[in-house]
């Protein structure tokens, strides 16, 4: 006769769309999750109408007890997590939680992180891998720590990257990979298998420290005396958001897809030649960059032919 794995008593804390197929799996394994703690309703869109996170909309709909603090060292919040007792705590894309909070429970506090831990910790490790070249990366479920990101790790689960994958398609995938790995983890943790492993072992490995620090603005803009290649890393990483930009005739032009083309010329490095109808392009150091979505500013997303048809050049250049 199989044995059972016991059911928990879960705190659930996660705010984006990323989050929500966990929460899902940990409901599908019979776990009760007795709270999910989420991001305060935001204004938002146009109208900046009070918005509720991802994870809060599905909890509601499951019936889930939902806190929103502004801030997690609130006493009123630390009283209501203590009154839950829960066995354990599950993080997915929140904040950094004090130690008043992940010391809570008795099971500890886990995290899942996508990449391939120790590579690439911090804020934004999707875009990091991708913009650097990566081939291969990963989720990796972790026991909290008061440092970020270097815990004791439980389980690991690979993910190629395709060579024009973007970080929105990764993202994707990333999160149904990564809701399977933390239903596997936390059937160890409640089976008592999780010791989990200290990250230098990885690092023994030859897998190498590095950081994922939160993108800012400035490393969004293109620099096209870069190669072609670096450039359309960039530009698939940054991809859907917050978007790779350049300037195009003195208004932000985002760049969201496109195809490299290695070629010898001698334009100038971010000039850019078109047909007028369905070609835009533009000069890298090593070659060209054509584009095939964009957003250009105040404008909606939209394919360069669908651009170039609307478009009137105030100072066009010949495609040649």
């Amino acid at each position: 006769m199989v044995k059972q794995t016991p059911s928990l008593r879960i705190v659930f804390m996660g705010t984006p769309e990323f989050a929500v197929p966990s929460l899902r799996a940990l409901l599908d394994d019979g776990h009760h999750v007795v709270a999910v703690v989420t991001a305060p309703d935001r204004p938002a869109g146009r109208g900046l109408q009070m918005a509720e996170s991802a994870v809060k909309r599905f909890a509601l709909s499951r019936g889930i007890h939902v806190l929103q603090p502004e801030k997690l060292r609130d006493p009123d919040l630390l009283e209501a997590l203590r009154g839950l007792q829960a066995d354990l705590f599950v993080v997915v894309a929140f904040r950094m939680l004090p130690e008043a909070v992940w010391s809570m429970p008795p099971l500890g506090t886990i995290n899942l992180h996508g990449s391939l831990l120790p590579r690439y910790r911090g804020a934004a490790p999707i875009q990091r891998a991708i913009m650097n070249g990566e081939t291969e990366t990963g989720v990796t479920t972790f026991f909290l720590r008061q440092e970020i990101d270097t815990g004791r790790i439980i389980s690991r689960r690979k993910l190629s990257i395709g060579p024009d994958e973007t970080a929105g398609e990764l993202h994707d995938r990333m999160m149904e990979t990564g809701a399977e790995c933390l239903s596997e983890t936390v059937r160890l943790i409640a089976s008592g298998k999780a010791d989990g492993v200290e990250q230098d072992v990885f690092v023994s490995q030859g897998e190498p420290v590095v950081h994922a620090p939160k993108i800012f603005r400035e490393d969004c803009r293109i620099d096209w005396d870069r190669a072609v290649d670096t450039v359309h890393n960039q530009i698939r990483g940054l991809s859907p958001y917050p978007g790779a930009w350049t300037l195009f005739e003195g208004k932000v032009l985002k760049i969201l897809s496109g195809r490299k083309k290695h070629a010898h010329h001698d334009a100038i490095p971010g000039s850019w030649e078109t047909d007028g109808r369905s070609v835009l392009c533009f000069a890298c150091a090593d070659g060209w960059y054509h584009v095939r979505r964009l957003q250009l500013e105040g404008k909606k997303a939209m394919t360069a032919e669908e651009f170039l048809r609307g478009w009137k050049a105030g100072a066009s250049q010949p495609y040649l």
